[in-house]
Order: structure tokens, then C-alpha cells, then sequence
């Protein structure tokens, strides 16, 4: 960074523009989503996100428009070579704002719907590697988050994982039904999705949800760990140009889908 320029606007501190920049980025991101129900701690050049709303993680228009902030935050940012989703102790996500989804408002639910299925497809394609670090229950939109994840870590511990729309009268929508097939064992996808199945930690292994448990308060340093592993080994460039060619088809399907549930409500 020698030699250049630096200011001080407004009594900041003497930092180069561009760092500046990302100081103001990361400060408004972690502004914007405090109130959400979401932290972000940075380890080394893993960032961390903290979902924790106190409840369920249910996927609100807020908590979804902040995990998706904070991605951007990460791809813009040279130094952070990989993300980790973290769920508060015993639950991952509850899925979708129920708030909403039993409100009387059609239009409002397409959209949350539509936003979630945005989210997921946004972890499947993000530019550097994404470890969720399930700690307890991931259910529904939950459950459909571990699936846009690269590599899903789960606590060891009495939880339910899955997709249970159809027990709670929902039918899947079509960008679940993609990432799904994509993810999901084959030999589990038809319990999985239409007859509701839902597991325990260790069982999501084999179906595709997870792809290990460890103990609880293993949980977050082995997350990390995987995180800081990818990031160290796999080129950036290299990782970008192969989502595109490995996941380009689903991702661009999945664009679609979203794009068609959302002008079903215009």
C-alpha cells in the first residue's frame, strides 16, 4: 500500500481509500443487520456468520436481504477467502418467517418465498467457499440453506433435519425441488420430499443434508477449519470458473424459477 494517497474526511482515521471503503462497507453491513438477528465476527480470512434471532432463525425479508449483504461483503473482499454460516445453539433455521407465510397476504408470501429461493441459489453460486455449521434444527427453508452450501457440519445432538412442507400442507416450490435433486441422495429423495421425511443429524449424512457431525461444541472450530482449508487451497479463480461450469446449469434454472414465481404476483 505504500505510497498511496490517504485523507481524513470528516475526522476518520489516515486510511487509504480503498481500505477505508471496506471499513465503511463492514461497519454498515454489521448496522444493517444487528436488528435482523445476525452477527459477523471475521477469523483470520473466514467470515463468520452468526444467525441468531433469539427464536426459530425463521427467514424474514429482513434476515435474508442481511445474510445476503454480508455475502457480498465477503466476495468484495480480497482478503476473505471463505464463509461459515453458524446457527444459534439448537436450531439452524425453523425456515421461513411463519409470520408471513400464514398471513393473508399472497403477494407477500410469493416474495419471501421467491427471496429464500434467491438466498439459497446465491450460496450455491457465491464466488468463495460457503461451510454451514448446523447446530440444531433445520427445517423447511432451513433445511434447503444447508443444501446451497458447499460442505454442511452438524452438531451431534437430539435435532430434526428436513423437508417437511408437505406434513405442514406446502408443496415444495420449483427452485427447492432443483437444488433438492442436485443435493440430495437419490436413494432419499422421494421420502425426503414427498413423504415429509425428517432425520436426525447423523441419518441427514447419508441423505444428503449434511456431510458430518461432530460434537456440539466442536461445532463452530471445525466449521472454521473446513472454511480456512478451501480457502487456503483452492484458487479463487479457479473455484469461480468451475461453480460456473459445474453449477451453471442449476444455478441459471433456479434463476428462472425465481424469476417466474416472482412475476406470478406483478
Amino acid at each position: 500500500m505504500g505510497g498511496q494517497a490517504s485523507s481524513v474526511i470528516l475526522g476518520r482515521p489516515n486510511y487509504p481509500e480503498r481500505i477505508f471503503a471496506r471499513i465503511s462497507r463492514s461497519v454498515t453491513v454489521a448496522a444493517m443487520t444487528e436488528s435482523a438477528g445476525l452477527m459477523i465476527e471475521q477469523r483470520d480470512h473466514i467470515m463468520v456468520i452468526h444467525l441468531d434471532d433469539g427464536k426459530a432463525n425463521a427467514l424474514s425479508f429482513q434476515l435474508i436481504a442481511a445474510i445476503n449483504d454480508a455475502i457480498t461483503e465477503a466476495e468484495e473482499d480480497d482478503e476473505i477467502r471463505g464463509i461459515v454460516l453458524h446457527g444459534r445453539p439448537g436450531r439452524f433455521s425453523g425456515g421461513f418467517d411463519l409470520g408471513v407465510m400464514f398471513a393473508d397476504d399472497f403477494t407477500a408470501i410469493v416474495n419471501l418465498v421467491a427471496d429464500g429461493g434467491a438466498l439459497v441459489r446465491r450460496l450455491y453460486g457465491a464466488s468463495v467457499p460457503i461451510v454451514a455449521a448446523c447446530t440444531g434444527h433445520a427445517l423447511a427453508a432451513g433445511a434447503l440453506m444447508l443444501l446451497g452450501c458447499d460442505v454442511r457440519v452438524g452438531a451431534d445432538i437430539p435435532a430434526k433435519i428436513g423437508l417437511n412442507e408437505v406434513a405442514i400442507k406446502m408443496v415444495l416450490p420449483d427452485w427447492a425441488m432443483t437444488i433438492a435433486d442436485v443435493r440430495l441422495s437419490k436413494r432419499h429423495l422421494q421420502r425426503s420430499i414427498v413423504n415429509a421425511r425428517i432425520t436426525t443429524p447423523a441419518e441427514a449424512v447419508d441423505v444428503g443434508f449434511l456431510d458430518e457431525v461432530v460434537a456440539q461444541d466442536a461445532l463452530l472450530e471445525r466449521a472454521v477449519e473446513l472454511a480456512a482449508e478451501m480457502g487456503a487451497t483452492l484458487d479463487p479463480i479457479a473455484y469461480a470458473g468451475t461453480i460456473d461450469a459445474f453449477r451453471g446449469e442449476t444455478l441459471a434454472t433456479m434463476d428462472a424459477q425465481v424469476a417466474a414465481a416472482r412475476a406470478s404476483v406483478t
